[in-house]
C-alpha cells in the first residue's frame, strides 16, 4: 500500500478486521494483514498468574493513562536484544500518535520511582472493542502491569472484545484464544454495534484504578 493512509482510512481498517503494519522500521510502505487466526484476550475469563497478582496489588510503578502516548509508541518502535527490528515505522507513529489526538486510541503508562518511563502499551478503541497494538518493558514486570489495568478498565467501561492480533507465547499466561477469522469478524460485529467507556475509571492521568482494585474487577469476571 504505496498511497498516504489517513485516520479515517485506519479506522475503516479495523471495522473490516484488518490493520496495518510495515515490513520493518526503516520501509516507509505499509501493508494490511488480516490473520487467518486472531489472536484474542478474553476480558471475563482473563488470567493473572499468582505471583504477578502479588505484584499489581503492590504497585511498584505508578500507572497512568494517556499522558505519553508518543513515547509509549516510540519505545514500542525502538530495537531491543531480542527484537533486532520492528513494524512501526515513521507513518505508523504518526497515523497513531494523529489517532490519539483524535481521541480513538490511547496508552497506559508505567513510572518507575525516578519519573522515568519504563512499560506502558498502546491501542486503538472502536465501540466496545479494543485493539491492542504493542507493548514494551524496561523495567520487570512493567508491560504486564500496564496490560493488567488495561484490562481491568475494558472491563469497568463495558468493553466486548480486546484484539491481540496474532498468537503471542508472552500473552499465553493471560489466556490468549487463537480464533478463527470467521468467528473474530462475529464477535467485531457485535462488539462494534455497541458503545463502552475507555474512561470510566476516570480520564487521562494517573489511572484511578489502584492495583488491588484492578486484581479485583479481573478476577471476579473470570
Amino acid at each position: 500500500m504505496s498511497e498516504r493512509i489517513d485516520t479515517e482510512m485506519v479506522l475503516d481498517f479495523y471495522r473490516r478486521g484488518v490493520f496495518p503494519m510495515a515490513d520493518s522500521r526503516e520501509d516507509e510502505t505499509l501493508f494490511l494483514i488480516s490473520p487467518a487466526e486472531r489472536g484474542v484476550l478474553p476480558l471475563r475469563g482473563f488470567h493473572i498468574p499468582r505471583r504477578l497478582k502479588r505484584t499489581v496489588r503492590q504497585m511498584p510503578y505508578k500507572v497512568t493513562v494517556d499522558t505519553a502516548f508518543n513515547r509509549v509508541i516510540d519505545a514500542c518502535a525502538e530495537e531491543q536484544p531480542d527484537r533486532p527490528t520492528t513494524w512501526i515505522n515513521t507513518q505508523i507513529q504518526n497515523i497513531y500518535g494523529a489517532l490519539h489526538r483524535e481521541g480513538h486510541a490511547h496508552s497506559i503508562e508505567c513510572w518507575n520511582d525516578e519519573g522515568q518511563l519504563v512499560g506502558g502499551l498502546y491501542g486503538v478503541k472502536l465501540g466496545a472493542a479494543f485493539f491492542g497494538e504493542s507493548m514494551f518493558s524496561r523495567a520487570t514486570d512493567a508491560s504486564k502491569i500496564a496490560l493488567v489495568h488495561l484490562v481491568a478498565r475494558l472491563i469497568e467501561g463495558g468493553f466486548d472484545l480486546l484484539d491481540a492480533q496474532f498468537h503471542n507465547p508472552h500473552l499465553e499466561q493471560f489466556g490468549l484464544q487463537e480464533i478463527p477469522k470467521a468467528e473474530f469478524m462475529v464477535m467485531l460485529k457485535a462488539a462494534l454495534s455497541r458503545e463502552a467507556d475507555f474512561y470510566s475509571s476516570g480520564a487521562a492521568g494517573v489511572d484511578g484504578l489502584t492495583g488491588e482494585r484492578s486484581v479485583h474487577l479481573i478476577t471476579q469476571t473470570s
